[in-house]
């Protein structure tokens, strides 16, 4: 289905993006996910492609264009022609907002031209070995020692834990309210900050995910976001945005299994002709097709939205919520239609099926996007 909502100027954006995925990206995907990781230089060649914290003022080394169809863009071509685990967006547009709403005009200057180059990685971590969506659940916690905060406490599951140079840290800073939290910037580097393990996973093999502890981490007063009590508030608030990227990524990744299960049952032959024109193959494709439309064109909305600044966190998790779930749905159909060949790691829908199975419990498991959609609809047993 055609879509709409880019024009010219994103056309052509698009077109340097894929021609920078397909020659330079691409052939570094196979040794990133034998490693486990992406070399941090390659944040540093992004940075100079221009398309890092592309919201970021030019002051701050961005270039100041907020329209969220450039990242979506950025999303797409990245997951078709690189390596859906290769985290731009996560850098660029789910952690250094933090800095850049939350921040003041010193943190800015001081951390943001950095994060737009590549030299700081970006990296949250809020998930621990006993709090994942429950982000009330934190149980880190930060003192405040008069000219510095204390912090002590571990993370776990921490996207670009290896590689990362800075860290928004939440952590407890009122001991008895489940809501008074803090954000901190945390450097590697920092006496006390250590890096755990980079943690086996099933799929992303190469996004880095570690374990991240703190142990007696003394955290300047500079590097503080926001009111040191109102963290879970700025989360939360942050949370859309984060299921809408991650409602491109699914969305994106289903398309392009979509795309490389067409061109197989387009050539595979049995019994003398193309599998995919037995009633079976086609009917199982046509009903594909027409749900990746459907929903595409629902994050596309989406993303106008975002940049109008109506979309809502409820709106958000249902986009997150039917991507994913699409998205898994796409891949067992399409390693079905690949027969035994779905099954080998030596075809990329192999290695796609493992890499999808994450979109449904991070950034908010499907089972959480429900419980917000629900609620919104006035079915919260808390006011029944």
């Amino acid at each position: 289905m055609r879509r709409t909502i880019f024009d010219a100027d994103h056309d052509m954006f698009r077109e340097g993006a894929r021609r920078w995925f397909v020659n330079e990206v691409e052939p570094q995907t196979a040794r990133w996910r034998e490693q486990g990781h992406v070399e941090p230089e390659w944040f540093r060649r992004a940075g100079e492609q221009g398309y890092l914290l592309m919201w970021a003022d030019e002051a701050c080394g961005g270039a100041g264009i907020a329209d969220f169809r450039y990242e979506q863009i950025l999303i797409e071509e990245c997951t078709r022609h690189g390596d859906i685990g290769f985290f731009l967006s996560l850098h660029s547009r789910l952690v250094a907002p933090y800095i850049g709403h939350l921040g003041t005009e010193e943190q800015k200057r001081q951390f943001l031209p950095k994060c737009a180059s590549g030299e700081h990685i970006l990296g949250i971590a809020m998930t621990e070995p006993g709090a994942g969506s429950d982000l009330a659940g934190i149980r880190s916690r930060a003192e405040d020692r008069g000219d510095h905060w204390l912090l002590n406490g571990s993370k776990t599951y921490i996207s670009n834990g290896q590689i990362g140079t800075l860290f928004v840290v939440a952590a407890r800073t009122v001991p008895d309210s489940r809501y008074g939290l803090g954000l901190f910037l945390v450097e590697a580097g920092m006496d006390g900050f250590r890096r755990g393990r980079n943690l086996e996973k099933m799929g992303l093999k190469a996004q880095d995910t570690s374990e991240l502890f703190f142990d007696n981490v003394r955290i300047p007063k500079s590097h503080v976001l926001g009111e040191p009590t109102q963290g879970f508030r700025y989360l939360t608030t942050f949370l859309a945005e984060e299921r809408l990227i991650n409602a491109c990524w699914n969305i994106a990744h289903a398309q392009t299994a979509f795309d490389l299960t067409l061109d197989y049952v387009k050539e595979r032959r049995a019994f003398g002709r193309p599998i995919g024109t037995f009633q079976n193959a086609r009917f199982r494709m046509a009903e594909m097709r027409a749900q990746l439309d459907a929903i595409q064109c629902f994050v596309d909305q989406c993303v106008l939205e975002h940049n109008a600044g109506r979309l809502t966190a409820e709106v958000a998790a249902e986009a997150k919520l039917l991507s994913s779930e699409l998205e898994n749905r796409v891949m067992d159909e399409c390693v079905q239609l690949h027969g035994g060949a779905g099954y080998m790691q030596e075809y990329r829908i192999c290695r796609m099926f493992t890499d999808a199975r994450i979109s449904r419990i991070y950034a908010g498991t499907s089972e959480i996007m429900k419980e917000i959609i629900g609620r919104s609809l006035g079915l919260d047993d808390r006011k029944l």
